[in-house]
């Protein structure tokens, strides 16, 4: 097996918020996250594809084609967008890192052959990043 990754890079505003909650409670709870006039990240994505080669041409995907992928999945979709307000995807789920993740590999997953792993890394910032599935 060998993993081959394609490096994306997206910026987007959010807010983090739970409806249910206090303006005190989301306050304290996500801090300068849940700012009521947003604030934005210069997301780098970075998508992993665990396979065997292919014996005719060596790749495991062809990279170029993983690359429009993830353009048209997902960079169209959040590039420059307020996350809360812009897309269906977080109308109603908290655009945490962590969901932003797990939505972005399920706008992959469908496209990639199921005999192929995939592995999302999403880094929010130099030091913050998760990774779905883990």
């Amino acid at each position: 097996m060998i993993y081959v990754s394609r490096k994306e890079h997206f910026n987007a505003a959010h807010k983090l918020y739970n409806p249910a909650w206090t303006k005190e409670k989301n306050e304290s709870v996500f801090g300068p996250c849940a700012n009521e006039n947003w604030h934005g990240h210069n997301f780098d994505l970075i998508v992993t594809v665990k396979g065997i080669p292919d014996p005719e041409t060596g790749f495991v995907v062809d990279l170029k084609k993983l690359s429009t992928l993830i353009r048209e999945e997902v960079v169209d979709k959040l590039d420059h967008k307020n996350l809360n307000l812009d897309t269906t995807e977080f109308k109603n789920l908290n655009p945490t890192a962590e969901n932003i993740a797990i939505v972005i590999y399920g706008l992959l997953r469908p496209h990639i052959d199921n005999k192929f792993d995939v592995q999302v890394r999403l880094y929010e910032t130099e030091r913050n990043f998760v990774e779905y599935p883990a």
